[in-house]
């Protein structure tokens, strides 16, 4: 590390060497898919536009839950529902986290035009994220040094990483930021730049709390600066619970000599390429779903479960057909039951169905 002042001062940020990184043939393919998938969407959303918002309603729902999930913190379905439509209070510090991220999504939903990737703006964002929350750090950086730790099945703790000491982080992420702006005047791909400085934002890790959600958010708002809108109607925090082992391992592996600026960025760009990629493609086939306008309500549930290679429960039906009423879902499912094409599988609050 570079010396200044007569102390230790900070690894280099460095985004205009992204033009010489190695780039496997596979992440070539991923960013043409992605593009080509980005060029579909646009003509769907002329198209439909009617339908859009029910998929964005959609999308932050289930973003809200999984990005909250992610770190650890939920409240039940219902409670998430009354949250979201703003018909209920928060209750305890869960659901105040919860309607604090609900709060955040809409703002950068909304504003991500006006909404700039700077330090006022970052501290502005972390401050909504517990607009509902009665703490003092928030909209602040952090004040005590931080650790990112590992919990096993048996509860025992393991360092992942350490991040930047609290008295260095503002320097670290003027720094971060400055560079990011050099690499965007140089035109360095959004899609490599985007992972790399999301990851160098985890390392930091800026704040006391809320540093995974506000790294969700923030990536959010980048793509959206770069027209990459799918995280709109397809929920990436959803992808990212899902794959969360997998997250955290290419955290981990992009992670390794952070401090002395040797890291290897390409693990978790390959990680969220992955998610953009598959975020593009589940778009891609809501659309089509709702293309089918000329089949019957049957036929086009009928073709959703069809197509899945999982039982699908008639909320999964739901969000797959957004323009499809809960009482028509309903309906059809019967009738595809009583023509035998598709069979109940479970029963109760875990019923789901599948092709016969």
């Amino acid at each position: 590390m570079a010396m200044k002042g007569g102390g230790v001062f900070l690894r280099k940020f460095n985004y205009l060497k992204l033009m010489e990184l190695s780039l496997p043939v596979s992440v070539y393919y991923m960013i043409a898919g992605i593009h080509e998938y980005k060029g579909k969407q646009e003509l769907y959303v002329e198209n439909y536009p009617d339908i859009l918002e029910k998929m964005i309603d959609v999308a932050k729902i289930q973003s809200t839950r999984s990005s909250n999930a992610i770190e650890g913190i939920y409240t039940n379905d219902s409670r998430l529902r009354e949250l979201m439509k703003k018909k209920a209070e928060p209750k305890n510090r869960n659901e105040e986290e919860i309607a604090g991220y609900r709060h955040v999504l809409d703002i950068v939903h909304e504003n991500y035009e006006y909404i700039e990737f700077n330090k006022n703006d970052i501290l502005t964002l972390h401050n909504q994220l517990y607009s509902y929350s009665h703490i003092n750090h928030k909209g602040k950086f952090k004040t005590m040094d931080n650790t990112i730790v590992e919990v096993d099945a048996s509860g025992n703790k393991k360092v992942r990483f350490q991040p930047v000491g609290s008295f260095e982080t503002e320097k670290y992420v003027d720094e971060m930021l400055k560079e990011y702006n050099i690499a965007v005047k140089a035109n360095i791909p959004p899609l490599i730049l985007i992972p790399v400085v999301i990851h160098d934002f985890l390392c930091i890790h800026p704040f006391d709390d809320g540093n995974g959600r506000m790294s969700r958010i923030l990536t959010l708002l980048l793509l959206y600066k770069f027209d990459y809108f799918v995280g709109k109607y397809i929920s990436m925090e959803m992808l990212i619970e899902e794959s969360k082992d997998s997250y955290y391992e290419e955290l981990q592996n992009s992670s390794e000599k952070w401090h002395v600026g040797e890291n290897d960025e390409l693990p978790f760009i390959k990680y969220m390429l992955g998610i953009i990629m598959k975020a593009y493609k589940e778009c891609d086939n809501r659309f089509k779903l709702i293309g089918e306008k000329n089949l019957t309500s049957p036929e086009r549930v009928f073709s959703v479960i069809q197509k899945s290679l999982e039982p699908l429960s008639k909320k999964d039906i739901m969000i797959l057909c957004p323009d499809i009423s809960q009482r028509t879902v309903e309906r059809a499912l019967k009738e595809l039951q009583d023509s035998e094409k598709i069979k109940r599988v479970g029963a109760g609050r875990s019923t789901k169905y599948v092709k016969i």
